[in-house]
């Protein structure tokens, strides 16, 4: 009997499971309570120079060439204000978490949350072409020659996509952020399936994101190994409805209707740092 062998089954066991990603800048987000009773107690000068020093202090930050920082006053019962802060490693994070402790405005200020992450752009069909190439010039996966090909192959695409990696904060009036994961368990489990089937779904959930292009500007963010969630999705737009309808159009797709999971929703709105004493006194800046 003839035994019918095929190489492209076998090319396929042998492509590892994890997909290749490139990261940029590290991302804080800090939510925060406003003490409104403590900060009625006292003068109204004193209201005037700790606004004033707090403002002085994240107008630097916001105009850092190395990662902004940016400031949202936050709808809803979450929290008061939201600190979104770039930076090109997570020493330079706990450093802008530290001059902000260092105001006095943070004596008036109460944690209610915060998110650790990393600008992440997943290479789905890049890693298929790579590992596939890989595989089929007989190349052992790990291996120092391995190796060295993909590392050539995540700096080509770093250099690419530099713009998306190290972004500036999108100006846009209003921010949107939430955590997500992907399912696993029950008879759903996103990290069991091929990696092909995963760079379609993604490719075609991808598809419905660019035609809001024009609308929203997204940014998304790895945190496994960072926070409690698996990703970060910030958005960004002038009209807060786009949020809900890009949403709720993903949660057709079939990688979100099949394996999303998704935490709280925090929504901001956007104010200057020379806005904030305005702010503080209970007047959202135009």
């Amino acid at each position: 009997m003839t035994t019918t062998h095929h190489p492209r089954a076998k090319v396929a066991a042998e492509i590892p499971a994890v997909p290749l990603t490139t990261e940029g800048y590290s991302v804080l987000h800090q939510m925060m309570r406003f003490r409104r009773s403590a900060w009625r107690a006292i003068s109204d000068g004193e209201k005037s120079a700790i606004a004033s020093e707090a403002a002085s202090v994240l107008s630097a930050m916001e105009q850092n060439s190395a990662g902004q920082s940016a400031l949202y006053s936050l709808i809803g019962h979450k929290g008061d204000l939201m600190f979104i802060h770039f930076r090109e490693s997570f020493a330079d994070l706990n450093q802008a978490e530290l001059k902000l402790a260092n105001v006095r405005l943070s004596d008036y200020l109460e944690h209610t949350s915060s998110y650790l992450s990393i600008i992440e752009l997943g290479l789905y069909e890049s890693t298929v072409k790579a590992y596939q190439s890989l595989a089929e010039r007989g190349i052992e996966p790990h291996s120092e020659a391995w190796k060295r090909e993909i590392a050539e192959t995540v700096a080509r695409q770093k250099e690419a996509m530099r713009p998306r990696l190290y972004p500036e904060i999108p100006p846009h009036r209003y921010a949107c952020f939430y955590p997500m994961d992907r399912r696993r368990g029950e008879d759903k489990n996103w990290y069991t399936l091929p990696i092909e089937e995963r760079a379609r779904q993604m490719n075609d959930h991808g598809l419905v994101g660019r035609r809001y292009a024009g609308e929203v500007k997204q940014i998304i963010t790895g945190s496994i190994g960072f926070d409690d969630w698996e990703w970060g999705v910030d958005l960004f737009a002038d009209d807060p409805l786009v949020f809900k309808k890009l949403i709720y159009e993903m949660r057709f797709d079939e990688v979100s209707a099949v394996y999303a999971l998704f935490g709280q929703f925090y929504v901001g709105v956007r104010c200057p740092a020379s806005a904030l004493e305005k702010l503080l006194g209970g007047e959202l800046p135009k």
